[in-house]
């Protein structure tokens, strides 16, 4: 006989479980044992009780614990111990709980760093620059170089540098024969599928001998008052980037207080001179030069006087750091009021200024001077006249930081000082914060010059930069401007065609992200070759071409265009078209007529050519000439001939005249936009259709320039005054510019072919109306158009992406959402959304009991003794309902309702014979009945329950 029999044993031990985080943890192990034991769960010699996170609930012999949304705190071993009067037993399960920090340690482990970063450097004029760097990332990293923000090849050269990489994780970057526009921050972006990395570094470019400037006679006045700012633009474009030196009166100028030289936004290389002075009067030049040649532009800066002078004006100052500053100056009169100005800050007197006025003399005192009181001071009389000095502070700090830097989010920030010997010890601080070199910070000292840079700025990089040597410090603010909204791209794959004489086409193609980010319209700007202005001649909203006739221009000559997309948040770059146009702006002579010296009897031919194309009038002595079998006349746009047949000896003398008219011969009906622009869907035929004047003109048809003719996919068809081209079946190769040409007259149509749209095929009701049970999963399909299309899924609205439980799939056509464990909350509209085409899906999810055996539904339980009705639903979350014969039951005295995840419980303590009945548990989309029987001796019991509630009410009656 086994004595120890009936003591607990386990018949499955629980398992290892590993789940993500923010999931379930299931936890669980058979036992047996009679009598039944008792089960506990303890984590860390502790009891876990079902409360908070907890669930404990048995099915059988299986004893389970649940943990919700466990974290990784949750990890570790949990001890499942069993007990009955005969004996115990226990066992221990471990959980691992993998999530964000696990995540976020393979992110850690894989994605790319930089070992070894690279190195700042300084090169001379015409010496190679390389920057060397060593990186670590699992699959090994994508790397992109870029310069101020740029991608090197699109400011480079494919010969101006290289990139290479060798074993090791070593990226390198070579500039070859660095020019001052080489200098700048440059920056190695490294990404692979877990993060990415970046490290930047500053090349300077030390100037060496320049090139002699080309002398120039053309020089444009610009004047302006004392006391504001003068803004000198030029635009210079070319591969390699061009070469920008700025000289006043042959002077070389260098970027300070007074002078701001920056490359702007729009393209233009930007000359400030600030608070302007007579000593500024002069000829400042730009010269811009490349490998491929040199250009300048001069402009005479002239500096007018105020309407009101001072009696004495402000002189420049020169101190030394931590001296005293006077300036003095002279008003008119006694009573006239001043203000004194540090640029555009207005001074207060205090510890710093002191501000005195005798008689018509005033004063300003600048006490304890530094570095950051270098600049410009202004004296204000009321009425406006100022006076201007510049106090130059020397010291320590040669080279100052400017009063404030302002970038753009994602831009680069630097900042520069000249200090006066090397080797000094220097500090660089961030609102009062000491910065440290990182991959986003760089700090670098080439012996007296020290460079600060912020790499890909952002809104909490703004504040005050302060550099501080020994007891001299400068500052500058610095301001980060979050983009909010960009202004559009520049327009590409501009052309020009001159095929028509005195007249140019001018096409150009949207930007590819035009449709993300449109613009509202095209601006275009001419410029006479050999001047350096650039005038407005044309605005468009939506056409992608336009012919500038030379009836247009002021003058004939030579005119370069250039393009410019706008909206309202700004406009993008300027692109060039590729070359240069002759207009005139009304026609011309090109060759006159010639006199005629032929023998008699042989045919006499008369030729002119004009500058335009124009339609004309011949005459004989005065009377009109009529094409007859004696007269032939001929016209090739610009070029016109008579033949006379056949002369004799009494036309001997005569006199042969050309009247021209400007209007042309041969017009074509005008057409809207929408029959000029075309936009045909791949497949579908292509019917270019306008009208003449003249229905005998002939013409011919091009694509690009190119001419057409008839082929199997192509017609050319003319019927009276209609010209049309037809193509059978578009394709994408048909896209471009189509022009129909009259000699006189030429019209023009965009044909862009497109994808057609992407749609979804039809589902039945059935297929858009789902079902599911809950715990079962959801699988929605749909299938599209275009195999390669991308979709979106959203639920109530709100997008969907893949997450633990929820999986989207694309393969070939089908589009697949699945929910791997559907519950109520997953109930509501889906849909799967193309940028032409979307398609709903209803989805209701049906909380379901579990089948149970009949004996379970059908109870047959002894007076007494307890009943328990229990059954399983599909959903945890959902509520249930108890009721007993159609009456629904709450909790009362001997009666509970218990549920434990997806187990519902009906107890009742002690059966008694008003317990029989149909019990049925309820929700909203099914129900399970149970039967309820009482067996026994119910009348034993009634008296015996009756006995004791009387001895129990006795002591009350005594």
């Amino acid at each position: 006989m086994d004595v120890f029999g009936g003591a607990p044993r386990f018949l499955a031990y629980p398992r290892p479980v590993v789940v993500q985080s923010g999931t379930d943890a299931a936890l669980k192990c058979q036992i047996g044992g009679d009598p039944r034991p008792t089960v506990i769960w303890e984590r860390n010699n502790k009891q876990i009780h079902p409360e908070g996170r907890y669930r404990l609930f048995e099915d059988g012999n299986v004893y389970n614990l649940i943990i919700s949304a466990a974290s990784a705190e949750d990890s570790g071993q949990y001890i499942c111990k069993a007990k009955n009067s005969i004996g115990e037993t226990y066992a221990a399960a471990t959980l691992k709980v993998e999530g964000e920090a696990q995540r976020r340690e393979l992110r850690e482990e894989n994605k790319p760093r930089f070992l070894i970063k690279p190195l700042s450097t300084r090169v001379g004029r015409g010496e190679d620059a390389v920057f060397s760097c060593k990186l670590w990332g699992n699959p090994r990293p994508e790397v992109v170089w870029e310069k101020d923000g740029k991608r090197l090849n699109e400011i480079f050269e494919s010969t101006h540098f290289s990139v290479g990489y060798q074993d090791g994780g070593w990226f390198q970057l070579k500039i070859f024969r660095a020019r001052a526009p080489d200098g700048g921050v440059y920056t190695c972006k490294a990404r692979n599928e877990f993060g990415e990395g970046l490290a930047g570094a500053v090349l300077l470019v030390d100037a060496g001998p320049e090139d002699p400037l080309p002398n120039t006679t053309k020089v444009k006045m610009f004047a302006v008052t004392e006391g504001k700012h003068a803004k000198f633009r030029c635009f210079v474009t070319g591969k390699p980037k061009p070469e920008i030196i700025w000289r006043k009166d042959g002077k070389l100028i260098m970027s300070g207080r007074r002078y701001l030289l920056y490359e702007d936004r729009e393209g233009y290389f930007t000359l400030k001179v600030l608070y302007c002075k007579q000593q500024d009067n002069g000829v400042y030049v730009c010269a811009a030069s490349n490998t491929a040649g040199q250009t300048l532009s001069a402009v005479h800066l002239f500096v007018k006087e105020p309407l009101v002078r001072f009696k004495q004006p402000l002189s420049d100052l020169e101190v030394w750091e931590r001296d005293l500053a006077i300036l003095e100056c002279e008003v008119p009169e006694d009573s006239v009021p001043t203000t004194w100005y540090l640029e555009d800050r207005r001074l207060q007197p205090g510890a710093k200024y002191g501000m005195e006025e005798w008689g018509t003399k005033r004063r300003l005192t600048i006490r304890d001077i530094g570095a950051d009181d270098d600049g410009i001071y202004l004296c204000e009389m009321a009425d406006g006249g100022r006076s201007i000095a510049e106090v130059s502070v020397r010291g320590t700090i040669v080279r100052k930081l400017p009063r404030k830097v302002d970038v753009l989010e994602g831009e680069n920030a630097a900042f520069c000082v000249e200090v006066e010997e090397e080797e000094m010890e220097i500090h660089w601080f961030k609102d009062g914060v000491e910065l440290r070199e990182t991959h986003q910070t760089i700090v670098k000292s080439f012996g007296k010059t020290h460079i600060l840079v912020f790499v890909n700025t952002s809104p909490q990089d703004s504040g005050i930069v302060t550099f501080i040597v020994g007891r001299s410090k400068t500052s500058s603010h610095l301001r980060v401007k979050a983009t909010r909204h960009s202004p559009p791209s520049c327009p590409v794959g501009v052309q020009i065609n001159l095929e028509r004489a005195n007249a140019a086409l001018l096409s150009w193609v949207p930007a590819q992200d035009s449709r993300r980010n449109p613009p509202s319209g095209y601006v275009l700007e001419r410029q006479e070759v050999g001047t350096q202005e650039w005038l407005q001649c044309l605005t468009t909203d939506s056409a992608t071409s336009v012919e500038i006739l030379g009836d247009s221009v002021p003058c004939e000559a030579d005119y370069r265009f250039r393009i410019y997309s706008v909206n309202k948040y700004g406009k993008s770059g300027h692109v060039e078209f590729p070359r240069a146009a002759h207009l005139v702006p009304v026609a011309k002579i090109q060759a006159p007529l010639q006199d005629a010296l032929v023998p008699e009897g042989q045919d006499a031919c008369f030729i002119i050519d004009l500058s335009a194309s124009v339609i004309g009038t011949w005459f004989w002595n005065g009377t009109q000439i009529q094409e007859d079998e004696r007269f032939s006349m001929r016209r090739s746009r610009t070029h016109h001939s008579l033949r006379i047949r056949g002369v004799r000896d009494t036309d001997n003398g005569a006199e042969i005249t050309f009247i021209y008219n400007k209007s042309p011969l041969v017009k074509f009906t005008p057409l809207s936009e929408m029959d000029r622009n075309k936009f045909i869907e791949v497949g579908n035929p292509i019917v270019l259709y306008c009208e003449l004047s003249d229905p005998a003109a002939p013409v011919h048809w091009y694509k690009n320039g190119v001419e057409l003719h008839t082929t199997d996919n192509l017609h050319i068809q003319s019927e009276g005054t209609m010209r049309r081209i037809v193509i059978q079946s578009a394709e994408f190769s048909h896209s471009g510019v189509y022009s129909c040409d009259a000699v006189d007259d030429v019209i023009r149509f965009n044909v862009e072919v497109e994808a057609p749209p992407v749609r979804f095929a039809s589902l039945p009701d059935a297929e858009k109306r789902k079902s599911f049970e809950a715990g079962s999963p959801i699988v929605l399909q749909c299938e599209i158009s275009d195999p390669a299309a991308e979709v979106c899924w959203y639920k109530d609205g709100i997008q969907l992406h893949p997450q633990n439980g929820l999986d989207i799939q694309s393969e070939g056509n089908r589009r697949t959402l699945t929910v791997l464990s559907a519950e109520i909350s997953n109930s509501g509209l889906y849909s799967c959304i193309t940028e032409d085409d979307a398609i709903e899906f209803l989805v209701d999810i049906k909380v379901k009991f579990s089948m149970i055996p009949e004996v379970e539904k059908n109870k047959s339980v002894e007076a007494g003794s307890s009943i328990v009705l229990q059954c399983e639903i599909s959903d945890p979350t959902v509520q249930v309902c108890w009721y007993k014969d159609g009456i629904e039951i709450s909790s009362l005295p001997g009666l509970s309702i218990e549920s434990e995840g997806i187990i519902k419980k009906l107890v009742v303590q002690s059966a008694e014979l008003s317990h029989v009945g149909m019990y049925s548990c309820k929700t909203a989309d099914d129900a399970i009945h149970f039967n309820v029987d009482i067996t026994g001796d119910l009348q034993l019991y009634l008296v015996l329950h009756i006995s004791v509630l009387r001895w129990n009410r006795a002591p009350v009656n005594n």
